[in-house]
């Protein structure tokens, strides 16, 4: 599953938020006087369970669109962005979906093959037209860049998509920053509007200014692009479904208009955001010394789901394996697409006790110093007659 747990295959909840949450809980004993400001200037109401403005918490929100468009954005600057908080990155993508479907109607999203299997559930029944594009080659392991081009340039123009941001979910492939240069060109050719899941912030490179790269090849390009955010993996917050939706705009009358339509779509779908999550993530963000803990944290697990790649193709290779795993090294993010059929991840499972999805796809948060081996055997004996 997509949850990151330590080298002893434990859940981790991370020092950051520990320390947010120490600092929640001693906001209850703050005075009438300083409650009063906290509520006024960042609508954290800490403290207290009051409900949080329509469009979630302010503060929260702003921090998060620094992590997406720049601390120093002049998109934020000139509030050309209509931004909500959203139930984590799921709830994002089905606003989104929703808010295509009312304003763009008969217009259809293109989602790459593969994709996370839940976005097709999300616009399925947000009732929104799908199609796909080639993003993975088989063969290669890798990305099929000539395909994926040919099916943006033949899309309708005006087309949407949907991208991944970073650390492609299930195949751990990204483009490089020359090919993502390419492809805003291309949509920028072609007016498609790109629509960014941004899951995995942060756990592709263990640096979210860099894993945001693609976004801000796409700013650069002019493009007006849409973005969901999620706290899930990076900050461990999984239960606490925090999440920010936003969409650049042309002008600052535009995001007004775009970010009351928004809240209108939250209204009756859940009516107002969680308060506790988004007090967390508002603490460690607003704070230059837990934003600072937070970055060592975040990169802390990301270098250890890269080293757990490079032992695992090591390991195969020592075996002697006939196969090449560069891939393995070669993709990034908490997903491994290994290339095992499912004839063989099904060896994996009777002979071995080894679980993952049938396509293959292993989770690299569960592979430790402890297992690793054992898994490298176990493969290496399942594709011997490959």
């Amino acid at each position: 599953m997509g949850a990151y747990h330590d080298d002893n295959g434990k859940p981790v909840v991370l020092e950051c938020v520990r320390e947010a949450e120490r600092r929640i809980a001693g906001s209850s004993f703050i005075s009438c006087e300083e409650r009063i400001i906290l509520l006024l200037s960042s609508f954290l109401l800490l403290g207290i369970k009051e409900y949080l403005p329509m469009g979630g918490s302010v503060k929260m929100v702003e921090e998060t669109l620094k992590l997406a468009y720049g601390d120093d954005s002049e998109f934020i600057k000139d509030k050309r962005i209509a931004a909500v908080q959203a139930l984590s990155g799921t709830g994002a993508c089905r606003m989104f979906a929703d808010f295509q479907k009312r304003f763009c109607p008969g217009s259809q999203i293109y989602i790459p093959v593969p994709t996370w299997s839940n976005h097709h559930n999300i616009w399925r029944d947000a009732d929104v037209p799908q199609k796909t594009y080639h993003y993975y080659h088989p063969e290669s392991k890798g990305l099929n860049f000539s395909g994926l081009m040919d099916d943006v340039k033949n899309a309708p123009e005006g087309s949407f998509f949907l991208l991944h941001a970073c650390a492609h979910n299930p195949t751990g492939v990204d483009p490089t920053d020359e090919q993502w240069r390419e492809i805003s060109q291309l949509f920028k050719a072609k007016k498609h509007f790109a629509f960014f899941d941004m899951a995995y912030h942060g756990f592709a490179s263990g640096d979210p200014a860099r894993d945001a790269k693609s976004i801000r090849i796409f700013l650069e390009d002019g493009h007006h692009i849409g973005i969901s955010q999620s706290y899930a993996k990076n900050m461990g917050l999984y239960g606490q479904r925090v999440g920010c939706l936003s969409v650049l705009c042309a002008d600052e009358k535009q995001a007004v208009t775009v970010k009351s339509q928004l809240q209108q779509l939250a209204r009756p779908m859940y009516s107002n955001q969680p308060l506790h999550g988004a007090q967390i993530v508002s603490t460690i963000l607003g704070d230059p010394e837990l934003k600072s803990l937070w970055l060592k944290e975040v990169k802390i697990m990301a270098d250890r789901i890269i080293g757990m790649r490079t032992t695992l193709r090591e390991s195969l290779e020592k075996l002697g394996s006939p196969l090449s795993w560069e891939h393995v090294t070669k993709q990034i993010g908490m997903f491994c697409y290994s290339g095992l059929t499912p004839e063989q991840v099904d060896r994996l499972t009777s002979e071995y006790h080894i679980y993952m999805t049938r396509n293959g796809r292993i989770s690299m948060a569960g592979v430790t110093t402890e297992n690793v081996g054992y898994l490298a055997n176990a493969i290496h004996e399942v594709t011997k007659s490959s």
